[in-house]
């Protein structure tokens, strides 16, 4: 863009009111995290996490049924796949892992094609593990979900997170904690 410095251009006038495509875009983004207390080791429950076979039993799979397709390349950088098959319907979760720093952290990206989470796009979930007495406890972060989608992604990871307890045969040692930031 060119102008002439002698004769200052005025800007064209601001408006406000924001057009409708991009009233739509705005949304309200928030963190959900939920917290579960384990009676086993950090290791355990960390590798449950990277090992596609148990992965395939408990995370967005139920007891009933199990995924259709997981593939995991576990390490920093390589990505996941996990593909559930329902009623004839195709729902995929994919990411790529951020961060694995075992057994207490872990870090990937996610979204989710084919179901109602299509607002996913691209989300952040951070697992962190801490020991506590006789087991630990799995902290777990999902960034960047659309406030209108907190209550049921906190269920969700709520009953994720039992299906690995049910997975791995542990009980659990205290209460769940939800809270939403």
């Amino acid at each position: 863009m060119e102008f002439d410095a002698s004769r200052p251009e005025l800007p064209q006038p601001l408006t406000l009111e924001p057009t409708r495509s991009a009233r739509r875009q705005v949304q309200r983004r928030g963190v959900v995290r939920v917290a579960r207390t384990f009676a086993t080791s950090p290791e355990r429950v960390f590798d449950a996490w990277l090992d596609p076979a148990s992965v395939g039993k408990w995370l967005f799979a139920v007891a009933s049924r199990p995924l259709a397709r997981v593939t995991l390349d576990a390490r920093v950088g390589g990505a996941f796949r996990l593909v559930d098959r329902h009623d004839g319907k195709r729902v995929e979760h994919a990411g790529e892992y951020v961060e694995i720093e075992r057994p207490r952290r872990l870090v990937f990206t996610l979204s989710t094609e084919g179901d109602s989470h299509a607002w996913a796009r691209v989300t952040i979930v951070t697992i962190d593990i801490v020991s506590r007495n006789g087991g630990c406890e799995l902290i777990l972060a999902h960034e960047n979900v659309p406030m209108e989608h907190a209550i049921p992604t906190e269920n969700r990871w709520t009953g994720i997170l039992y299906g690995l307890q049910m997975t791995l045969g542990t009980r659990r040692v205290g209460s769940a904690r939800y809270f939403s930031g």
